[in-house]
């Protein structure tokens, strides 16, 4: 029997009635009757449940999630995602600041530290936190500074704490072999196709025909999957974004944000507004101004002199956002606790006390936390980012992919990036994407590169 995982109704009302209290609705009345009707009232950590529901419960679920889509939200006036609303909320939208395209060798780092990152992460993702941390320290890699290992590991541990089954054979220290394909690559790549074809003034619904022409329906996940079916079933973006959409609050947007980012260079605005075009295909709100926040650090670290310069970077990304979003209240508390603490377990654990017990590990406010958290502490270093990044556990290939991105922006050149890092990856990126299998991180920096328009804002 074919279980689809992030699909079937029955799975997903559980996860829009934990996201409906989080963006300010009042589901418990619909809960109840879910519960009365004999529904699953929490909602899966992943994937789908072993067996369908019996026809009434799964109409049920469908009917149960247009009722929680219409409940007005007491949010709605604090976190638009109408980019009109959103700009008129953000008393400091940047203006464009003198910058010069980045050369070639600083997108070629920067593509590298987004695939290190991810791959640092890969093992470990879906692992609680004492998990991750207890698997580094029997490896003698904790404070976390190389990739994971299963040598020195002791089989009861790893039999208590599996790797991510996904990843054992591809990214873990003794087997990493080239880069392996992952959805923080792909979009990425996905986004380069958007801007050859379609240029800087692509619409939502031109990546909504890529995906379909270019993404195989299986290598999407969450609120990109919903996204995709809805396309399937004729419903137009940005109403893609909302249909039974559970995760549209979640970090899918947040990892397409780079390529929006490297190539509006000291224009943070006009990536946060490319971001948001990206974003609504699949997100609303908090899931948006994730991808944005990212979209305008990136613009902002791709004109910096070096890592020192993360903290304009980071404060620069706030002013694309609701100053009364949620989102950017997190990652300001998160700048805090880093600014505070000289421990970084610390941070780390003051951060899930404040996010786990509401937030999904998936979800793009306590991500989007940990990755401002980690670059702040690291004062943008590279390594000391990505494992930061990684060591604070939740969605950990997606928060070293972006920290990643961004540490190794500001590092400004592969040769800055050690080579216990770069070596393994061989040059030498896979993917289902199109003609990218198989491609180095050179090519793809240079194809970025040409993707930067001249006319961007420089001296």
């Amino acid at each position: 029997m074919l279980r689809l995982t992030w699909v079937q109704p029955e799975d997903l009302i559980g996860h829009e009635l934990r996201q409906a209290a989080l963006d300010g609705r009042e589901p418990s009345a619909i809960a109840a009757r879910w519960s009365a009707a004999g529904g699953r009232a929490a909602p899966l950590r992943a994937g789908a449940s072993p067996e369908p529901a019996s026809r009434y419960l799964r109409t049920l679920a469908e009917d149960l999630l247009d009722e929680l889509a219409d409940l007005p939200s007491r949010l709605a006036d604090r976190e638009p995602t109408d980019l009109t609303r959103i700009k008129a909320g953000c008393p400091s939208w940047p203006a464009p600041a003198p910058a010069g395209v980045p050369t070639p060798a600083r997108y070629e780092a920067a593509w590298l530290g987004r695939a290190i990152g991810c791959l640092l992460g890969k093992p470990v993702e879906k692992l609680p936190l004492e998990a991750i941390r207890q698997l580094a320290e029997a490896a003698g890699n904790r404070p976390l500074n190389t990739y994971f290992t299963a040598r020195g590991v002791p089989p009861e541990l790893l039999a208590a704490h599996p790797w991510n089954r996904r990843s054992t054979h591809t990214s873990l220290a003794e087997n990493i072999d080239g880069m392996p394909e992952d959805d923080d690559l792909n979009y990425p790549l996905l986004n380069l196709l958007l801007l050859q074809r379609h240029g800087r003034t692509f619409t939502t619904t031109d990546v909504g025909r890529l995906w379909l022409d270019e993404l195989p329906a299986g290598r999407t996940f969450t609120a990109e999957r919903i996204a995709y079916r809805n396309l399937l079933t004729g419903i137009d973006p940005p109403h893609t974004a909302r249909h039974r959409n559970p995760f549209r609050e979640w970090i899918g947007a947040l990892i397409r944000a780079d390529v929006h980012g490297w190539t509006n260079p000291g224009d943070p605005a006009a990536a946060a507004e490319q971001a948001h075009r990206d974003a609504t295909l699949t997100h609303t709100a908090n899931g948006v101004y994730a991808a944005m926040f990212t979209a305008a650090v990136i613009a902002q670290a791709a004109t910096a002199t070096g890592p020192h310069d993360i903290h304009t970077c980071l404060r620069t990304g706030l002013t694309v956002i609701p100053p009364t979003s949620r989102l950017a209240q997190a990652v300001q508390h998160a700048i805090q606790l880093a600014d505070r603490h000289g421990d970084f377990d610390t941070v780390v654990d003051e951060l899930h006390a404040a996010h786990a017990p509401t937030h999904h590990w998936v979800h793009a406010i306590p991500n989007t936390a940990l990755i401002a958290a980690a670059l702040t502490h690291a004062n943008g270093d590279f390594t000391g980012s990505i494992c930061r990044a990684v060591s604070g556990g939740w969605d950990t290939d997606s928060n070293g992919a972006t920290a990643g991105s961004i540490a190794a922006l500001l590092a400004g050149a592969p040769t800055s990036l050690p080579d216990r890092w770069t070596a393994p990856l061989k040059n030498r990126l896979a993917t289902s994407v199109a003609d990218f299998n198989g491609t180095g991180f050179d090519a793809l920096a240079h194809l970025t590169h040409r993707l930067t328009p001249l006319e961007a804002p420089h001296p």
